[in-house]
This record gives C-alpha cells, structure tokens and sequence, in this order.
C-alpha cells in the first residue's frame, strides 16, 4: 500500500490553482492576481494565499502567470433583453447610473452589453477571453445558465435580481416581496375588498416574489386572491391584463400593479372604460420612476432605490475582485411605499 502511494504521488502532477484557490477561501482570479502582483487584493486574502502556495508547494510557471493575469481594468454589465426594451424601460437607466456612479474615479472601464440564449457561446468566449475582470448581469428569465456557465469559467459574476437558476452566483435584489406586501396592506386600508393584481412575468424573481406578497396581504386580510392577470415589463401588456381583469370582474376596486412602466397601460383602460381613479378604483405601482410621479393621476407606488442596487451590485463585485472575505451571498435592499393621488 506504501508503495502503491509513492507510486501515486510520483504520477500526480503538481497542486492546481483551483487547490490553491480553495485552500486560501478565495477565488481562482484572486489566487493569479496575487501570483501576478496585482492591485485590487486585500491584505488578508493577499496573506492567505501566499500561506496555501507555501504548503501546497505551489510553483507557477510564467506561462500560467501570462495567462492567468493580465487585468483588463473592465467589468461587463449584461441586460438579458432586446435593445428596445432596454432603451424603453428607467429601470435600465437606474441601474446603469448606479454602476457608474460606483466606477467613478477608479479607472475600470464599463461594457454594456445585451444577451440572448442565441449569443450565449459567443459572449461566454469573449467574456472569458480576459477582455473584462467580472461581470454584472441583470433581467435574467427562468433558469438561464449564463451566471453559473460565466463562474465556471473563472470570472467573478454578481447578478441583479434573485436568479431562478440553482446555484450559488451572488446576487442583490429589492425586497420585492416585503414590497408587494405593503402595497396590499396599504390597499385594505383604504377599504377596498375587491384587489386584483397585474403581476409580472412569471420567469422572473421579480415577478414571482411581487406576487407573493400581494397574495399574502390578501391572505392577511381574509379576501380572496383569485384575480390575477401576468403582464411583460410594457404599457401594451398592462392594458390587456387590465381589460381581461375588468371583463372578468367588473366590480374590481383596487389593483396592484407588478411595475409603473405596466401601470401606464392599466391607468390607460380604466380612463377609458370610464373607472375614476382613485374613486372607482384605486392603483398602486412598483419602482417609483420618473413615470410614475408624471402620470395621470400621479402614482402612489413601492419604490425600490434601483440607483442603489447598481451600485450594491458593484460594490460586491469590486470586493471579489479585491480578494475581500466574508462577502455576503446575497443582499435585499429595502423598498418604501410612496403615496400619491392614485391610492
């Protein structure tokens, strides 16, 4: 048995950066920047590596340290939607000044870029290619496999939003629920028994969550959760929730609505159908954008700081990148309810 060992230990090729990695607790890009001399890493993880390298016997060869370093001082932020949506919706906008804001004065470049299934090998080679440090990702539907396919390849990934996919990518995310809750508490409030909700889409965390906690206000309050209509993330898709609601149960007295980007096309039909707002039926929205103080009546809404979450986002990237320990998993930034004229 001794000399079967001895046998296996000549064989073995020597300690990988992936051991190194795990013996130090960090991550793979942390270990070559530490090899490579690189900034951006603390004290600590700097220590803990060079500690693993020593008892592991670890010995770099250059070429693995021309691969492995070589930072780029770049970091990617990937929307996984069609352009229109994305030039069309504040939510964007926010996260996007959050990011910048976060970025600014430290010299590292941003990449915008937008996804779809069908680009995802391309993007993956690029973005492993050593053109960018990390990634953020935001928008994300179903279970799509970028975050997880992105932290295989080494790079460090933060995603906006609770992704649906298993894994264990770190994310920030509003407290969508909490946020839907209130809405529907603050509705009751008001005396209205008849709540319906225009939810978002089911393929995302945002969607499910917000739904959750209208159904849970509603559970609260003893009524009945039956009125429920899903919409995408436009004005068009709200209007048709809204009109299938109505016809459904014409003596709806309130609505809670997933988004304000859809609420503009739920206020649109019930103007239309002659339903005075608040009067006849009372609207609450989701994010407290631009849109929502500008439209008619102005919005009572959940806000989400979503300039925060771009920056949170950020912030938790920048910490991987720098090697810090004990980062947080995941973070749930606090929404408010914000009321005006419509509820």
């Amino acid at each position: 048995m001794g000399d079967m060992t001895e046998i296996d230990r000549q064989r073995r090729p020597g300690p990988r950066i992936e051991e190194v990695a795990r013996l130090a607790g960090v991550s793979k890009s942390t270990v070559s920047r530490v090899i490579n001399g690189e900034q951006y890493v603390s004290a600590k993880a700097r220590d803990a590596v060079h500690t693993a390298i020593t008892d592991l016997k670890y010995s770099p060869n250059q070429a693995a340290r021309s691969l492995a370093g070589n930072k780029a001082n770049a970091i990617a932020l990937i929307v996984s939607e069609q352009g229109s949506r994305v030039l069309g919706d504040p939510f964007f906008a926010g996260v996007l000044r959050g990011v910048h804001a976060e970025l600014t004065g430290r010299r590292i470049q941003l990449l915008l870029m937008l996804s779809r299934p069908e680009d995802h090998d391309d993007l993956l080679a690029y973005l492993a290619g050593g053109h960018v440090d990390g990634a953020l990702l935001v928008s994300l539907h179903g279970d799509d496999p970028l975050p997880l396919l992105l932290q295989e390849s080494g790079l460090p990934v933060v995603v906006g939003g609770r992704p649906l996919a298993a894994g264990s990518v770190p994310f920030v995310d509003s407290d969508n629920f909490t946020g839907g809750l209130d809405a529907v508490r603050h509705l009751v409030s008001l005396g209205r028994t008849r709540i319906a909700t225009v939810a978002g889409p089911r393929d995302m965390a945002a969607g499910l969550d917000r739904l959750s906690g209208w159904r849970r206000g509603l559970g609260e309050a003893r009524l009945s959760a039956d009125l429920v209509a899903e919409a995408d993330f436009t004005p068009e898709s709200g209007a048709l929730a809204m009109t299938e609601l109505l016809d459904r149960a014409p003596g709806i007295d309130a609505v809670f609505v997933a988004a304000d980007i859809i609420a503009l096309g739920v206020l649109q039909v019930l103007h239309a159908r002659g339903r005075r707002v608040p009067e006849d039926v009372a609207v609450v929205g989701f994010d407290d954008s631009l849109l929502a103080s500008t439209a008619t009546p102005p919005l009572t809404t959940v806000r989400q700081d979503v300039e925060q979450l771009g920056r949170t986002m950020t912030w938790r990237l920048l910490g991987e990148l720098a090697g810090d320990t004990g980062l947080p998993p995941s973070l749930l930034l606090p929404t408010s309810l914000v009321r005006r004229a419509s509820a």
